[in-house]
């Protein structure tokens, strides 16, 4: 198919909405704006991680992911250290920052794949071969992973649906 202004723009506009997409399954805020808070903390007897580990985790992996695309002095975080929260249990305050960060950097890519000066297939300067479509993909599967693993915990909750 040849490349067009119509296709691309079609591309990007297709690339923002699946960040925050809910067609194919709940949407980020459907499964995290009413999780009680005394739940937020509670690991499920057979589940490694609390709904409050998984969100941190999303928020900390998209930072990092956006950081690489637009950070020309991107330094790596260490796996898997870096990318989950110390704590189990989150304060009221924490859990507020985390969903507000992660709404924040959602919004930074979606900006970032709607600026037609960005060539999408092009690679990242300070990357290994990665590009910026690769990056976007990237955060949407792992975001709509994780989704899917809150949906499992608040369900073991006795909290959805």
């Amino acid at each position: 198919m040849k490349k067009t202004a119509g296709n691309d723009r079609a591309l990007r506009r297709q690339l923002a909405a699946l960040l925050a997409w809910g067609d194919a399954h709940a949407t980020f805020e459907a499964v995290v704006d009413d999780l009680p808070a005394p739940l937020r903390g509670t690991r499920p007897a057979g589940l490694p991680h609390s709904a409050w580990e998984v969100v941190e985790h999303m928020r900390i992996a998209q930072a990092d992911i956006l950081e690489f695309c637009v950070g020309a002095k991107y330094t790596a975080k260490k796996w898997p250290d870096d990318y989950w929260p110390p704590s189990p249990v989150p304060t009221a305050a924490e859990w507020r920052r985390s969903l507000a960060a992660f709404r924040r950097d959602r919004a930074a890519l979606q900006r970032l794949v709607a600026n037609a000066r960005l060539d999408l297939f092009g690679e990242i300067p300070h990357g290994s071969g990665q590009t910026y479509l690769r990056e976007v993909l990237l955060v949407a599967d792992h975001s709509a992973h994780h989704l899917g693993q809150l949906i499992t915990i608040r369900r073991l909750l006795g909290c959805w649906g």
